[in-house]
């Protein structure tokens, strides 16, 4: 903890982060803290999701405010109700044994409840823009005597039209404020909000040469389908993969053909979008955080707001509309120190946008091939072995396991157990370890054919260079 306690700290702080877990800072937390703590200026911080931002504002703004004010002395304006439930939680756990009231404030909750709260006191308030001028309308959230603004994930805010609602909060609080803006990428959109309500200010961004948008733990590849191979290769990445991820679709009748085709394979996936009611969609998400289901299917939209730590992979299996989308989809996995995959299934037509994404989000989406017929039944087959020596091991069997496998033995007449073993095997996976019968063989031909029109056109483009030349 030497390193937090170098940053001025105190020992709440110090004890609440223990209780927590924290070990080190990470970069923009070491970078962050200090300017809020020791310095006058306003701070546009670039980072991703899971990089420890909501603690790098989080921690000095709990240093800084006063203990049972009754007042609202910062504001952190957050893009979803998911997200604004997640950075009050946070933000609660940080507090230590300093008394201060924080309360998420959203849409699709009874406002009479959030008035009854906010008349009782309230420091720090988490909300979404439309909530946050709802109350600000009625009078019932006064933000005079605000000292911190925080925009949390303020590209998406703004992406999503919350920009008039912004600077009408804004025009509400204390002229002598601290702004506090964190966001993925930094549009000119972004910019121009820093120069209009922010006075000096620091950009700090983390990233190799402050310029990488997308984190060194995601693992950055492209496959190169047609339309009609992706699901089959989709269906080869999970299988090919211990799979817990989001796969992103361009539109909500996307998302929906998708979930049902990977329902009716036996996959446990859900869809999520803009239509579905808030009261569902909190019941996807649980099930989804819980590992109920391993696979979410979404629009960029519906996945905004969304935030586990575990996800091993993000496909994109639409490519992403912009730059920025890619940044935020693929944001997703790869968080809080863990490694996470990335891939995005481009196809023959797709490749120019391709290279406009890599080249404004500073990033190389390597070229691979999807996971071949072979290596899925490989996989299998060692999965099988790992989990039936994992039982062994640990005994995890019943008595009612080992009569009916004395009976197998005793009944088979052959007195080998091996042959016993098959016969087992073959009645619970039939012939999906047999590679001339498994179901992906139908796209195979496909596969090799797009594989064959990628390599001719490289040949070609390779050719007309040098002729070039």
């Amino acid at each position: 903890m030497e390193e937090f306690r170098n940053l001025g700290l105190s020992e709440n702080m110090i004890n609440a982060l223990k209780r927590k877990g924290f070990k080190d800072p990470t970069p923009i937390q070491k970078k962050i803290i200090p300017i809020i703590l020791n310095e006058e200026m306003d701070v546009i911080g670039q980072a991703q999701t899971g990089t420890g931002k909501t603690a790098a504002f989080g921690i000095p703004m709990i240093e800084r405010i006063e203990e049972n004010s009754k007042k609202v002395q910062g504001i952190v304006l957050t893009p979803t109700r998911e997200l604004a439930l997640q950075v009050a939680d946070e933000i609660n756990s940080l507090k230590g044994n300093k008394k201060i009231n924080v309360l998420p404030i959203y849409g699709g909750q009874p406002i009479f409840e959030q008035i009854k709260k906010l008349r009782k006191g309230v420091d720090i308030v988490v909300g979404t823009p439309g909530r946050i001028l709802d109350l600000l309308k009625r009078g019932d959230l006064k933000l005079g005597n605000v000292s911190y603004v925080v925009l949390d994930e303020a590209d998406e805010m703004l992406d999503m039209g919350f920009i008039d609602d912004i600077e009408e909060i804004l025009r509400h609080t204390n002229p002598n404020k601290r702004m506090l803006l964190f966001s993925a990428t930094l549009p000119n959109k972004i910019m121009k909000l820093a120069k209009k309500y922010m006075g000096r200010y620091k950009v700090i961004s983390v990233g190799e040469g402050n310029n990488q948008l997308t984190t060194n733990n995601v693992e950055q590849y492209h496959y190169s389908v047609r339309s009609s191979e992706k699901f089959e290769v989709l269906r080869r990445v999970i299988d090919n993969n211990d799979f817990y991820g989001l796969v992103f679709c361009k539109t909500r009748a996307d998302v929906n053909e998708l979930t049902n085709k990977l329902i009716d394979k036996g996959y446990n996936a859900q869809g999520i979008h803009g239509d579905i009611a808030q009261n569902q969609r909190e019941r996807i998400l649980s099930k989804f955080k819980n590992k109920k289901s391993n696979i979410l299917v979404a629009t960029d939209v519906a996945a905004r707001g969304i935030d586990i730590n575990n996800l091993t992979h993000v496909i994109n299996y639409s490519l992403p509309q912009n730059p920025e989308s890619y940044v935020h989809r693929i944001g997703r996995t790869g968080r809080a120190g863990k490694k996470g995959v990335a891939i995005t299934f481009v196809q023959p037509d797709e490749f120019r946008k391709l290279k406009y994404i890599e080249k404004i989000a500073k990033t190389n989406i390597k070229r691979k091939e999807p996971p071949t017929i072979d290596e899925i039944i490989e996989g299998k087959k060692h999965s099988v072995i790992k989990k039936v020596l994992d039982i062994m091991e640990s005994k995890d069997y019943s008595e009612d396991h080992l009569q009916l496998a004395n009976r197998l033995l005793e009944e088979s007449n052959c007195g080998d157990a091996k042959e016993v073993i098959a016969s087992l095997l073959k009645y619970i996976f039939n012939n999906e370890f047999k590679n001339e019968g498994n179901v992906y063989n139908k796209t195979k031909k496909r596969h090799d054919s797009t594989k064959k029109f990628n390599n001719d056109r490289n040949n070609r483009t390779f050719k007309k260079n040098n002729i070039s030349k």
